[in-house]
């Protein structure tokens, strides 16, 4: 089996037929073996429709699920009842144009790994959502960008339309909450190249849409757990929480030196700062970025993060100073001058004092290239 097409249904009744003839209308002229897997919810007659296509295309293959629901785990079902090299997932809705599939399949065959139609790739668009959407859409996107670093150079990582290849999956354990099963994938597939084509997400003829305060929930429940489990993305988190235990020991160390000891407060000062930042140092040696050489290397390591530190130090009053001279008030000033030196400093450890550790974490680079229409329409012209 060359390709099989998933597609996660609920109350889609209306859409099922010309879903259908324009997917065979797509891929015949392709000449490759295909199927068509349906993972049904609904809980209308969608699988009646469903039921009755199945008996009169052997293409068409029906899942219905009585004791589960979901989007991303239908998809799931499908990937381990789809027979081909290659899976396409996409909506039932027809606000994903079965037309793109020759080139889906075209570019997977040429030896990509994952191609995502994109709606913010030159030419495309997502015109079929209306002002509210498109802002839910891009703060979803944006927020999933920010957490997970596989997703920061994909423009359309929240797609439910995208093909990838067998092997990308092949022994991973998709566990999906909600809807987003292409962030599943980003972060947990083993791939080196994706490709995105652009394409126009249209309004939908019929059927209501499936989205839902309770999914936007699931979205952010699902990237809280792919970051708990993604070392690389969770880093970022646990270098802030030991900041923050920094602070406390910063001043437990100041208030014991200065009425305990009664040193004066800049000696006191001081002193306390070294030890927090000694205390930051070994978390985050053992903990943010753990591996076999923890607890060792403090001869050359221990300076760097050292001087680090102090540079952000610097940095937060040089950006509190900046703010007071527009007119922000200190405390609010010196708020954006941590929040700066923090995402610097994190930056700087993982790049210079903790460099092989991150580089061993990451891997090797995923290459992402971008499709336009106008690159579409010139390689389909030349045949290529």
């Amino acid at each position: 089996m060359d390709l099989s097409v998933v597609i996660p249904t609920y109350n889609e009744r209306d859409n099922i037929h010309p879903l259908v003839a324009r997917i065979h209308q797509a891929l015949a002229p392709l000449g490759i073996a295909y199927e068509i897997w349906f993972v049904d919810d609904s809980r209308d007659d969608t699988v009646a429709v469903l039921r009755d296509l199945e008996a009169r295309d052997p293409a068409v293959h029906v899942l219905h699920r009585d004791h589960e629901r979901g989007l991303a785990s239908a998809v799931v079902r499908g990937f381990e009842r789809a027979q081909g090299r290659y899976l396409v997932v996409m909506d039932a809705d027809l606000q994903h144009p079965p037309e793109l599939l020759p080139a889906i399949y075209e570019r997977l065959e040429s030896g990509i790994d994952v191609v995502i139609p994109s709606r913010f790739v030159e030419g495309g668009s997502d015109g079929g959502l209306g002002p509210l959407r498109k802002l839910i859409s891009w703060t979803a996107r944006v927020i999933g960008q920010l957490a997970l670093h596989r997703l920061r150079r994909i423009s359309d990582c929240t797609s439910g339309f995208f093909g990838l290849r067998r092997e990308v999956i092949d022994g991973v354990e998709l566990n999906p909450i909600g809807w987003k099963i292409l962030i599943e994938v980003l972060v947990k597939g083993r791939y080196r190249s994706v490709h995105e084509i652009a394409y126009a997400f249209v309004a939908r003829d019929f059927g209501e849409s499936k989205m839902s305060l309770k999914e936007q929930w699931n979205y952010f429940r699902h990237l809280v757990r792919l970051v708990s489990q993604s070392p690389p993305d969770r880093r970022f988190f646990l270098f802030c929480l030991i900041g923050l235990s920094g602070v406390v020991v910063n001043e437990a160390v100041l208030s014991f030196l200065w009425y305990g000891v009664h040193l004066r407060d800049t000696v006191a000062s001081v002193a306390a700062s070294f030890v927090a930042m000694l205390n930051n140092y070994v978390w985050n040696d053992r903990v943010t970025w753990k591996s076999e050489s923890s607890g060792r290397g403090w001869g050359w390591k221990l300076p760097l993060f050292v001087g680090i530190s102090v540079v952000g130090i610097a940095m937060t009053t040089l950006v509190m100073r900046v703010c007071e001279g527009f007119g922000v008030p200190v405390p609010l000033g010196q708020a954006i001058g941590i929040l700066v030196s923090t995402a610097w400093s994190y930056w700087m450890n993982s790049r210079v004092t903790w460099r092989k550790i991150e580089r061993e974490a990451r891997g090797d680079a995923i290459v992402v290239t971008r499709e336009s229409v106008r690159d579409s329409f010139a390689r389909a012209k030349s045949g290529a």
